[in-house]
């Protein structure tokens, strides 16, 4: 079996693990080295380092160029798996698949297209989520629907914690779409476009709070659920004769001073007591 698996993040190897489990990988496409961390260090994608362990053969390009497209054609893969890869496919590259381009979208299908499904769903208060496996056309998300499976979400639900369950789902599922293919079975839906909700990328800004304005406690809770780990929410902080510049708030009730460890609010209360005094009505139910 020659699959192709493009991916980019921890949550993409849970799909390029199950894959190359159950068939094998003929190749892995992934995001270049990035630098990390205060040190800037470049730093492979979880990806990468998976594909380097397990002797896959492996590319990291910047761009899905011609000469890329060219290169993945001479390997004549019978499919690609495509699971939050961060670069969208020319139409040239989604042709070159002797059965399918298959992509695993963290949402159920035609609801929550583009980048963010995950934190969308945990910000809108929804109890019920899911993971679509779709043919890949032009138009991103909007390719038949091979395979849908629901998932109820926890009252303490993150998105690192469903993107995880998201993703074994979707493991799980390619897997037997994959199958389907193979044993000439497989169906196809057409997506209701008139029901189609769009998610947009998230930036650093997303996260951030005005303490003199906050949030209500429903939607600050389900913030700082939906942007956990990234970007996370935090605050600047205005207080005269304090080093205390910004603060993040965590799932569990934790709040993060910059550059330090998170900490519980009454280790918080005592540590920082002036900077707790600017945010306590934040935790008037939970002091």
């Amino acid at each position: 079996m020659k699959i192709v698996f493009f991916g980019s993040s921890k949550y993409s190897t849970i799909v390029q693990k199950a894959l190359y489990d159950k068939f094998g990988l003929l190749l892995s496409v992934t995001a270049p080295d990035k630098p990390k961390g205060r040190k800037r260090k470049l730093t492979p994608t979880p990806v990468k380092e998976f594909a380097l362990k397990n002797k896959i053969l492996l590319i990291t390009p910047a761009k899905l160029t011609e000469e890329v497209i060219d290169n993945i054609a001479k390997v004549k893969p019978d499919f690609l798996a495509v699971c939050d890869y961060g670069l969208i496919l020319p139409l040239e590259l989604l042709k070159l698949p002797k059965y399918d381009a298959l992509n695993v979208h963290h949402s159920l299908l035609p609801k929550y297209r583009g980048p963010s499904p995950a934190p969308a769903t945990i910000l809108a208060g929804d109890e019920k989520s899911g993971v679509t496996i779709i043919s890949m056309s032009e138009d991103v998300d909007a390719g038949d629907i091979l395979t849908q499976k629901e998932y109820i979400l926890k009252e303490d639900e993150t998105t690192d914690s469903l993107l995880t369950k998201l993703n074994t789902l979707g493991g799980q599922l390619v897997i037997k779409v994959i199958e389907n293919y193979l044993a000439g079975s497989i169906q196809k839906t057409k997506q209701d476009n008139s029901k189609a909700t769009y998610t947009h990328r998230l930036t650093k800004q997303n996260g951030l709070i005005d303490l003199l304005n906050p949030p209500n406690p429903i939607d600050l809770d389900r913030m700082i659920r939906a942007y956990y780990p990234w970007p996370g929410v935090w605050s600047k902080l205005k207080i005269q004769n304090s080093k205390l510049r910004t603060i993040k708030f965590l799932p569990g009730n934790l709040i993060q001073p910059e550059g330090k460890r998170p900490l519980s609010i009454s280790e918080f209360k005592n540590g920082y007591p002036e900077v707790f005094q600017q945010i306590k009505h934040l935790f008037s139910q939970k002091v």
